[in-house]
C-alpha cells in the first residue's frame, strides 16, 4: 500500500462541469484550428479530447514519431484555457501495422480476417499489437505528462473487439488453465460429457468457432469472460504506463452502453473515471428512458459522478434512417445526464467531418457552420452548464431502489438453445427500468453480490445464472426486511450454466413460495396471456405454489388458475412480463408499500424529476408545454428567477431548482 490517493473526475472538473468533445484537428488545415478555438470559447467549451484516431499521423511508419502538430495543439488549448483529455490512439492501428504484421488483425468466428480500412482492427491477444500500443503510449506519456493542458487520459476508444484467431486461441487456453487448473475441472464445468466433447489435452481447446450445430454454452460463456479480460488487459497495460508518468492524472476509457463483450462492473473498478457514450434515437418515444437507463447504470458503476464522453449534437450516421434532433432536445438530454450524475457533457465530435465514414455524423459545429442551429444550441447549453455547475458538480444522487444487473448472467442466458429466442436480456432489463422511470422512481443499478442494505426495494428483472454468494445476498436482503421483486428466468443456473435442480434454485423457490416449477411456457410474437387485471407478454410459467398467498393468476388456457404473480411476505415473483402500464403500476404499488415515493407527486406522464444533492431537475420530455406542481419557493438556476409552488415548462423545457 502506497497511501496514494486515487485520481478522480473531480481532479479534472475542479468545480466545473466539463463541456466539449472529441476534437480531430488533423482533418483540417491549421488555419481552421484558430477559428475552432474562437468558437469553442464562445460556446463555453472547457475540455477537448485529442488524438483518439491519430495513430497513423503520430507514427506514419514503424518507430517514427510526428509530435509537432500535437505540440502546437496542446499549447493552443492551454493558451485559451481549454483542458485536454489526451487519448492513446490504439483503437485504430495504422495500415502499415496490418500489412507488416498480419498477426495483429482479428479473425471472426468463421475464419475471416478483419482488415484495416475501418477501425478497431486489432487482436487483443496479439503480442505485436500490444508492443506497438505500449510504445506509442509510453512516448505520449513521456512527452505530454507534464503539459499544463493535460487534465485526463483517455485509453483507446470503445473497446469492442472479438478475436477467434490462433493467437487468441493460445491466450484462451492459458486463461482456461489459470481458471481451472486441470482438464477434469474444465470438462466438468463445460459439461463435455454431452455430445462426446471431453478434452484430453489443452491444445485441443479452441475458441467457439463456427460449428456444424450448436456451440457448447459453457465454452461460449467462458469465451465471453476471456474476451472481456483480454480487452481489460489491453486497457490496464496502457493505463499503468500513463499512470507511472502522471500518478495524479485520472484515466478513463469510454464504455458503449450495455455492450455484450465487456463486464463493465469489473472494468469500472479499474478506472479512475467511468465514462460512456449515449446515442438514443430522437424518434424513439422512449429515447429519454433509454438515456436514463444508461445514465443510472454508469453512475452506479462510478459510485458517483461520471463522464458523458460521447453523444450526438444532431443525427448519427449508422441507423437505417438518421433523424436530426428537434430544436431543444440536445439541451434537454444533456441536462438529463447532469441530473443523473454526469459531471462532464461531451460529444463526438467538435466539427463535423467533410470526409470519411462518419461525415454524416453530426458535430457541435455542423456542416452549416457557426450560423447553424446546432452550434447555436451548443452555445446555449454551454452557458446553461456554466450557470448550474457550482451547485451540482460533485453532488450525488440517493436512490432507494436498486435494479440488479450482471453481464455473466446475460452471457449465460444468451445461448443458442434457450427456451425462447424472443427473450433478449437487454429488452427485459429495459422493460423493468422503463416501468420504474415511468413511475418516476429514481433507481441505481447493482451487481447481485453488491451490498444491498442501502436500498428499500431491490428489483431483479432477470438473472438467469446466479452464484451461491449472489443468492445468499438476495436472501439476506429479503430476510433483513427489504422488498425483493424478481422476474422470470431468475436463478435457473449456477455460474457454470449448470441448471439447478427444480429449474430454479431451491432457496429462491422457498423464498417466493413456489413448490414446483413444472414448465416454462414461452409466448410467440404478438401472443399474450390473460392474467387477473392485466395481460402478460413474452413468457409464462406453470407454477404450483407452496403457499396460497399469490396476487394474480393466469386466466384461461393451459395455465388457468395458476399463479402469475406470487408474493410471500416482502418477496415477489413475476412469472411473465406484464404489459408496460401493468408493470409500472405493480412496481409503483410495491415501492409505495415499502415507503418509496417519487421526488414529486402527481407528475405529468412526460415529465421527469430527479434530485441531485439539493438541486431538483424538472424535465419535460413532451412537445407540449406543461405546468408542474413544485411545493415551496425555489430559484431556477437556468434563468435566475424565483419559482413558487409551480413551474411551467415549454416543449422540451427544463428547470433546475435550488431551494
Amino acid at each position: 500500500m502506497t497511501g496514494r490517493k486515487q485520481p478522480a473526475l473531480s481532479d479534472a472538473t475542479r468545480g466545473r462541469l466539463l463541456f466539449g468533445g472529441d476534437y480531430n484537428p488533423e482533418q483540417w488545415p491549421e488555419e481552421v484550428w484558430h477559428e475552432d478555438v474562437r468558437l469553442m470559447k464562445d460556446a463555453g467549451v472547457n475540455s477537448v479530447t485529442l488524438g483518439v484516431f491519430s495513430w497513423s499521423k503520430l507514427e506514419p511508419e514503424p518507430g517514427a514519431r510526428e509530435f509537432g502538430w500535437l505540440d502546437t495543439l496542446m499549447d493552443l488549448m492551454h493558451e485559451n484555457g481549454i483542458g485536454v483529455v489526451l487519448a492513446t490512439p490504439t483503437s485504430s492501428p495504422p495500415p502499415w501495422m496490418g500489412r507488416l504484421h498480419p498477426d495483429t488483425l482479428p479473425v471472426t468466428e468463421d475464419g475471416r480476417t478483419e482488415w484495416w480500412g475501418g477501425r478497431q482492427h486489432f487482436s487483443h491477444s496479439s503480442a505485436t499489437y500490444r508492443r506497438y500500443a505500449a510504445a506509442i503510449t509510453e512516448d505520449l506519456a513521456a512527452r505530454y505528462g507534464g503539459h499544463p493542458a493535460l487534465t485526463m487520459w483517455h485509453i483507446n476508444n470503445e473497446y469492442c473487439t472479438f478475436d477467434y484467431g490462433d493467437e487468441a486461441a493460445a491466450a484462451f487456453r492459458r486463461w482456461l488453465r489459470e481458471k481451472y487448473g486441470t482438464l477434469d475441472a474444465l470438462n466438468q464445468a463445460w459439461g463435455t460429457a454431452f455430445w462426446s466433447q471431453g478434452y484430453d489435452c489443452w491444445d485441443g481447446i479452441l475458441p467457439p468457432r463456427l460449428p456444424h450445430y450448436m456451440r457448447n454454452p459453457g465454452q461460449v460463456l467462458d469465451f465471453r469472460r476471456f474476451t472481456s479480460d483480454m480487452l481489460l488487459e489491453c486497457y490496464t497495460a496502457e493505463r499503468d504506463i500513463v499512470r507511472r508518468h502522471t500518478p495524479h492524472t485520472p484515466v478513463t476509457s469510454n464504455f458503449m452502453p450495455l455492450w455484450v463483450g465487456q463486464d463493465a462492473w469489473r472494468w469500472a473498478e479499474e478506472e479512475d473515471v467511468v465514462s460512456v457514450d449515449i446515442y438514443p434515437d430522437p424518434r424513439d418515444p422512449l429515447g429519454a428512458q433509454n438515456g436514463a437507463l444508461v445514465q443510472d447504470m454508469t453512475r452506479s458503476q462510478a459510485r458517483g459522478p461520471w463522464m458523458l464522453m460521447e453523444q450526438a449534437a444532431g443525427p448519427v450516421n449508422w441507423r437505417g434512417v438518421n433523424h436530426p434532433k428537434p430544436r431543444g432536445l440536445n439541451r434537454l438530454w444533456s441536462l438529463q445526464a447532469v441530473a443523473r450524475g454526469a459531471d462532464a457533457v461531451c460529444y463526438f465530435q467538435w466539427r463535423q467531418s467533410r470526409q470519411g465514414a462518419e461525415k454524416f455524423h453530426s458535430g457541435m459545429v455542423s456542416h452549416a457552420g457557426a450560423e447553424g442551429r446546432t452550434y447555436q444550441e451548443v452555445k446555449q447549453l454551454g452557458a446553461d452548464l456554466a450557470r448550474i455547475a457550482p451547485q451540482v458538480t460533485g453532488r450525488h444522487i440517493t436512490a432507494n431502489v436498486a435494479v440488479l444487473h450482471d453481464w455473466n448472467a446475460w452471457w449465460a442466458g444468451a445461448q443458442d438453445g434457450r427456451p425462447s429466442s424472443r427473450v433478449e436480456y437487454p429488452d427485459v432489463l429495459r422493460a423493468w427500468h422503463q416501468a420504474l422511470w415511468q413511475a418516476h422512481l429514481t433507481c441505481d443499478f447493482a451487481h447481485p453480490e453488491h451490498d444491498l442494505t442501502p436500498y428499500s426495494v431491490v428489483v431483479v428483472p432477470q438473472l438467469y445464472a446466479l452464484t451461491d454468494a449472489a443468492i445468499d445476498n438476495l436472501l439476506a436482503f429479503a430476510r433483513g426486511g427489504g422488498t425483493l421483486v424478481c422476474g422470470f428466468l431468475t436463478g435457473v443456473a449456477d455460474e457454470d450454466d449448470r441448471v439447478r435442480p427444480g429449474g430454479m434454485d431451491a432457496r429462491l423457490r422457498e423464498l417466493f413460495g413456489i413448490r414446483t416449477l413444472h414448465e416454462w411456457w414461452p409466448l410467440d410474437a404478438g401472443e399474450t396471456v390473460a392474467c387477473e387485471g392485466f395481460h402478460g407478454t413474452l413468457w409464462s410459467e406453470e407454477i404450483e405454489p407452496a403457499d396460497p398467498d399469490h396476487t394474480a393468476c393466469y386466466k384461461g388456457g393451459e395455465l388457468d388458475g395458476m399463479p402469475a404473480v406470487l408474493r410471500k411476505g416482502r418477496a415477489w415473483y413475476v412469472s411473465t412480463l406484464p404489459e408496460p402500464e401493468a408493470l409500472r403500476e405493480l412496481l409503483a404499488r410495491i415501492a409505495g408499500d415499502a415507503g418509496v415515493r417519487p421526488v414529486l407527486d402527481g407528475l405529468p406522464e412526460q415529465v421527469e424529476a430527479v434530485l441531485r444533492g439539493e438541486v431538483l431537475f424538472v424535465l419535460n420530455h413532451g412537445r407540449e408545454p406543461v405546468t408542474v406542481e413544485v411545493p415551496g419557493t425555489h430559484q431556477d438556476l437556468l434563468t435566475g428567477t424565483a419559482v413558487t409552488d409551480r413551474v411551467t415548462l415549454g416543449r422540451y423545457g427544463a428547470a433546475v431548482l435550488r431551494p
